[in-house]
């Protein structure tokens, strides 16, 4: 089932389209049968982690676990862009039941970046078999999503040949997704070498689940804290043989996970639009239906119709690259996490609202979103988590280049705009420009000892990495003449206007909120960067909005 694509240059793995969208009518057959809109609802209410439904998603007559295992083990061998798809329409169902299933493949990823062919045919060959739960235990009450702050200590166990036959844990974890119900987890422990993941089956004495946590959302979840006392692992569950490697381990697969947690938020927020929408073109008020007031899909729903569609654009093209074997991108999967699952939170929030009264009670659903979508921004590290890397890695990246990194979206931008001139690229370009200047602005200044600084220089980062990426999928739209090419093109000037409107604030909130340079400094950099240009940015705004309506609510 799993294929070797051609993109350019670059082979793509993961499985074919045909493969693919089985799995997704799967999904669509779960929905119907297993996942009902009740059953959901019961889940929710009562707090019910649905154990047996979810091992009969993993069992022989639907084994959507396969997917994320390697051919080799048992598995279909997906790629990104198949954890990507399945992963966003799962969370249209649920994010809580979601979770659960994203538990495994979380759990798994330490066995699959750095097991050895031993230890991944025995803990991978488990879960294709499809009677196996596992759980990925990393969070420490203290350590929150700081790895090398976490105080699970692994010391080993020697013979009398002073050879080392396992290792004994002491510790505990916090928040563990499917902690109480795991039959094993991948756990991270300090050695004499380093941080080191371990597998710990379930039963294993000394090894203790708690009690699952009351949770504002995502109550279909199991989130449990796990304590070790004295546990014995033989040397052979030591992930990969070697200790001291699971920090790297564990970088690894950021760029994949939260690039899987940017898919669930932006299904959420998509499920949430799904609901309000048909709403809306039924819900009269004042002799005409909502879907025909500005004030209803201008402020409430066409804005996450652009930032949603854009950040589509992205996890897709962060996706393709990691199915190409591109390593190292981290700070992709950041961007990704942080805009998909705030702006997701915002769309669920609004749409509540769009619904009145109707928004709050539990029928119909979207608080429900709004409360199991907020963890997204929490989970997998915390969106001021995600600021601080895209920040900090993004400045040095800009540094070492010498402004390559951002010249070359500036001119990438500048040449589609030349080609096109309807996609705004040439805000995109100007913000692209304006954000190279600002961070050796605030380098040269000494400013990046200031977070909120920094905070500011990822949401810049965030918006010109993801606005270039919806400009180019809209310019490959046109060029194919796909059926949405001009919806695209609408969608890719109302998000430049945005991008513009971030760059323009946050540049001020700099060079003026500081308090670092007088009247004359400020005014030259900012003549400097076009500064009054990137305002233009949101020209003709409004009749885009019209325009897009009109597409999105059939009028």
């Amino acid at each position: 089932m799993a294929a070797d694509f051609t993109s350019g240059a670059n082979e793509l793995t993961g499985l074919d389209f045909e493969s693919r969208q089985m799995v997704l009518d799967t999904i669509g057959q779960l929905r119907k049968r297993l996942l009902t809109k009740d059953k959901i609802l019961e889940y929710d209410k009562d707090e019910i982690f649905p154990e047996d439904t979810i091992r009969e998603m993993l069992g022989p007559e639907i084994g959507l676990q396969l997917l994320m295992i390697p051919e080799e083990y048992g598995g279909m061998g997906g790629g990104a862009r198949d954890s990507c798809a399945i992963t966003r329409e799962m969370a249209k169902i649920c994010l809580g039941v979601t979770t659960a299933f994203f538990a495994i493949q979380l759990g798994a990823d330490p066995l699959i970046v750095g097991g050895t062919e031993e230890q991944k045919a025995k803990w991978l060959g488990r879960i294709a078999e499809g009677d196996t739960l596992v759980a990925y235990a990393v969070t420490e009450p203290d350590a929150g999503s700081n790895l090398v702050a976490i105080k699970t200590k692994a010391d080993p166990i020697t013979d009398d040949a002073g050879e080392i036959t396992g290792y004994v844990i002491n510790g505990s974890k916090q928040f563990i997704s499917t902690g109480l119900y795991a039959d094993y987890i991948t756990v991270l422990a300090n050695t004499p070498e380093g941080a080191t993941f371990f597998v710990v089956e379930k039963g294993t004495e000394g090894y203790v689940a708690g009690k699952g946590e009351e949770k504002h959302g995502i109550r279909a979840s199991n989130t449990s804290p796990l304590t070790f006392t004295d546990v014995f692992v033989p040397v052979k569950n030591l992930i990969g043989g070697v200790p001291g490697h699971g920090i790297k381990q564990a970088s690894k697969v950021f760029g994949y996970t939260r690039l899987m947690v940017a898919a669930m938020a932006l299904g959420g927020g998509e499920a949430a639009l799904e609901i309000a929408i048909p709403y809306s073109k039924e819900r009269v008020q004042f002799k005409t239906t909502l879907s025909e007031k500005q004030g209803y899909t201008h402020k409430l729903i066409v804005p996450h119709v652009v930032r949603l569609t854009a950040v589509d654009a992205y996890i897709e093209e962060v996706a393709e690259r990691l199915d190409a074997g591109e390593q190292d991108l981290e700070v992709e999967g950041s961007i990704a996490k942080l805009y998909a699952t705030e702006t997701a939170n915002k769309a669920a929030e609004d749409c509540m609202q769009a619904l009145g009264g109707y928004g709050y009670i539990a029928e119909y659903e979207v608080e429900k979103i709004k409360r199991d979508v907020r963890i997204t921004c929490i989970y997998e590290g915390t969106s001021e988590i995600q600021q601080t890397l895209i920040s900090t890695m993004r400045w040095k990246k800009t540094r070492k280049t010498k402004g390559e990194f951002y010249q070359s979206i500036r001119d990438e931008m500048n040449q589609l705009h030349a080609e096109s001139a309807d996609l705004g690229c040439r805000p995109y370009a100007l913000s692209a420009d304006a954000l190279n200047q600002v961070i050796s602005l605030v380098n040269d200044n000494r400013l990046t000892r200031q977070q909120i600084i920094m905070f500011a220089l990822a949401d810049m980062a965030v918006h010109v990495e993801i606005g270039a990426s919806l400009a180019r999928k809209a310019r490959r739209a046109i060029e194919r003449g796909d059926s949405d090419a001009d919806k695209l093109k609408i969608i890719a000037r109302l998000f430049a206007g945005e991008v513009s409107q971030v760059v323009y604030h946050k540049i001020l909130d700099i060079v003026v909120g500081s308090g670092q340079f007088d009247g004359a400094a400020t005014a030259e950099f900012l003549a400097k960067i076009s500064h009054n240009e990137l305002a233009t940015g949101m020209c003709n705004r409004i009749p885009d909005m019209d325009q897009l309506a009109d597409m999105v609510f059939e009028r």
